[in-house]
């Protein structure tokens, strides 16, 4: 026992000054290895060895339940590789289109979008600007965890005249990567001059198809004074019953660029024509009507609208509200339509004129009115194909498929030319019409039809964003 006491007694204890250069050296070696792996990364991120993967890990958000707010994590630092402008053109649903097109390119080439600027030039000449019509706040922070989007332009940046151009129409995601990538870097701001069908339709990444519909079903929400007034004249048509919302396409500007112009006097066609070669940038001006009508190019009249609508089996007690402009020809060529359904009704007609006085003259805000409620109708039905159909089209596919009557326009002029000479019955003549608009013209479930090499043929991923509805394939008919 004493040996043992005695060894314990005699063992050294460590030094503190020795425990104290211990630690000072293995902080060193921590600081100095957190040191070195920053650096690497950084390196490795500005050097664009990881620009693909920085994309995905740079952002993201927790997911939430209902009546939560999103909480966004931004993950490493933001790089972007450069400053997208944007020049939108056309009417409201064209730029709406074009808008969620932007988007998803800033996002998919890491670029910091500018809000986008409103068509001012065209035949509408709207004063608007964006905040005008959309809501600006959300557009900006509903989108924060995949896009960075500044209000204006730096001014750092404002000085330099920029670079312009408008990209290829149709354009897939390697055109954007291998074409318009380097030109950003290069030149850091890019103005796209013009924004319409700038982006494929189909053969896109799933992500990117997604994204687009988020833009469009969330991020563009108009703004609080145009959501409420859509939603009054909602509540207003509701308290009178079912109504459809029947978007009458014969507005001037319309007949004019078509160049259709059957069931016009002589007079309103001269008008017409002049009007077409007014604008330049309309660049077709030598138009045969009846040609274009027989290939259903044209959008119907209001005197075929009616035969159609009895047709299809509406009655003359239906609720119609008319979302349009001014229709060509006025009062005359809307005579038989009320007459024939005498519930027709406008906006001006349900809503007091000092509600509606700030928005006159801006037609894309007097738009917007005529888009919510078209969604919200129990039917829809558009005499032209054109941006406003197919996005309200693609509004009530994802609404959970409320009914839109899609007309066939080709096979009407046949039936409508037979039976206006007499060689088809009234009996003959409504059955045909159904039987035209059975199936797909319904707004059923259905797969978009792709044609690769004719992107203008094949249907608008507006009209039918069937990736963004429905997870299954199998619940979608070819």
């Amino acid at each position: 026992m004493e040996i043992q006491i005695r060894s314990e007694s005699t063992h050294k204890q460590p030094s503190p000054r020795v425990t104290k250069t211990g630690s000072r050296v293995w902080f060193l070696r921590v600081c100095s290895s957190i040191l070195v792996w920053i650096c690497l990364f950084q390196l490795f991120v500005h050097s664009g060895i990881f620009t693909g993967l920085t994309n995905h890990i740079t952002r993201s958000s927790l997911p939430v339940k209902p009546g939560l707010k999103k909480v966004i994590i931004f993950v490493g630092n933001y790089t972007s590789n450069g400053i997208l402008r944007v020049s939108c053109n056309g009417g409201l649903n064209q730029m709406r289109a074009a808008i969620c097109d932007m988007v998803t390119i800033a996002r998919l080439l890491n670029l910091t979008l500018v809000v986008p600027e409103l068509d001012k030039k065209s035949f509408w000449a709207d004063p608007s600007d964006f905040e005008d019509v959309f809501d600006i706040n959300n557009f900006i922070n509903s989108l924060r965890d995949e896009v960075r989007i500044i209000r204006k332009l730096p001014k750092r940046y404002r000085r330099h005249k920029q670079f312009q151009m408008p990209p290829v129409s149709w354009s897939n995601e390697n055109y954007y990567l291998h074409k318009l990538l380097p030109r950003f870097r290069k030149h850091k701001v890019i103005h796209f001059n013009r924004s319409d069908t700038r982006l494929a339709n189909n053969g896109l990444s799933l992500h990117l198809q997604r994204l687009r519909c988020r833009v469009n079903f969330q991020g563009l929400r108009f703004t609080p004074r145009i959501e409420a007034l859509g939603a009054k004249l909602v509540s207003i048509l509701n308290q009178r019953g079912p109504f459809v919302a029947l978007h009458l396409r014969y507005e001037m500007d319309m007949l004019a660029f078509s160049g259709c112009t059957h069931g016009c006097t002589e007079e309103e066609a001269e008008e017409l024509k002049k009007m077409r070669y007014a604008y330049p940038w309309w660049k077709e001006k030598e138009i045969v009507s009846k040609e274009r009508r027989v290939q259903g190019r044209c959008p119907l009249t209001p005197e075929e609208t009616v035969l159609v609508l009895k047709a299809l089996g509406f009655h003359k007690d239906t609720q119609i509200y008319i979302a349009a402009g001014d229709i060509y020809g006025g009062e005359r060529r809307l005579a038989l339509l009320k007459k024939s359904f005498p519930r027709i009704v406008k906006k001006e007609m349900l809503l007091d004129p000092t509600e509606l006085q700030r928005f006159q003259n801006h037609s894309s805000q007097m738009a917007a009115l005529d888009f919510i409620v078209s969604v919200a109708s129990d039917t829809f039905i558009p005499t032209y194909y054109g941006n406003m159909a197919k996005v309200v089209e693609g509004h009530r596919r994802y609404f959970g498929f409320k009914k839109t009557i899609l007309l066939n326009r080709k096979r009407l002029v046949e039936l409508l030319d037979l039976h206006n000479n007499k060689t088809l019955s009234w009996e003959q003549f409504a059955v045909s019409v159904k039987e035209a608009h059975e199936g797909r013209r319904m707004g059923e479930p259905t797969h978009r039809k792709v044609i690769s090499d004719k992107p203008k043929e094949e249907d608008y991923f507006y009209a039918n964003p069937h990736e963004c509805i429905c997870d299954n394939p199998y619940t979608l008919t070819e």
